[in-house]
């Protein structure tokens, strides 16, 4: 059943936005008497019945069904690709997979420096109706490498880059409650950036032995998490 997405719920009706009246309505051909499912993105996922089929569409609640969250919840901090269409297919990939939040960063190699940040917001919109998620994720405004990880912070940190070092196994650092990840631009974070971060309590993790695309690394990593949280409440 197609999922529809509300946060005006007054009492026991839900009221669609004019964009969500028309889908509903005129593009699936609802009336009055149908049946339809409506999330506010917080976890909610409502059944009710259509009212009222006018510019806004309003839907009598009949039941409700809280959704618990991810035993782990995901934060990427990633440098935006070059492709403005390589970082909208992370978000639409991201949000299918169940990450919490998104920060765009902007870093010494970062070739990015500004994200629509309406567009963007929509992908997740309809990446999140589409997989029959009930979880919209956050998506912070674009910040400075250095202003993130000075963000006081009490949940595990991990940073993934290309530079030798000791690192951690992805898969066995995926034990917090909440977890941040750092994912850097084509040209890797800068030396400097790697050591602010290790000195803000950043871990260094491994993604693997070949080098992956920015969108593709951050991708791996939340496959690894949607795995995890999938193992952990079976």
């Amino acid at each position: 059943m197609e999922l529809f997405y509300s946060t005006n719920i007054d009492d026991n009706i839900i009221s669609l936005n004019e964009v969500e009246s028309a889908h509903c309505l005129r593009v699936l051909r609802h009336k009055i008497g149908d049946s339809v499912e409506v999330t506010d993105g917080k976890g909610n996922r409502y059944s009710g019945i259509i009212s009222v089929a006018s510019k806004i569409c309003k839907i009598e609640i009949a039941e409700k069904h809280f959704e618990k969250p991810a035993i782990t919840q995901l934060h990427i901090a990633i440098a935006s690709p070059k492709s403005i269409d390589r970082f909208e297919w992370f978000l639409e990939k991201a949000t299918e997979l169940g990450i919490e939040t998104i920060t765009p960063l902007l870093c010494r190699f970062s070739e990015r420096k500004h994200i629509n940040a309406e567009r963007c917001g929509k992908i997740l919109l309809s990446a999140m109706k589409q997989s029959n998620r009930v979880y919209l994720p956050v998506l912070n405004e674009m910040m400075s490498f250095e202003k993130f990880i000075a963000i006081p912070s009490t949940v595990k940190k991990l940073i993934a880059h290309c530079e030798e070092s000791e690192k951690l196994n992805l898969e066995k650092s995926i034990s917090a409650e909440q977890v941040i990840v750092l994912i850097g631009p084509e040209g890797d974070f800068a030396q400097h950036e790697i050591k602010l971060a290790n000195d803000a309590g950043y871990e260094n993790i491994s993604l693997g032995e070949k080098r992956l695309r920015t969108e593709t690394a951050a991708l791996h990593v939340c496959s690894a998490f949607a795995l995890k949280n999938r193992s952990g409440q079976s």
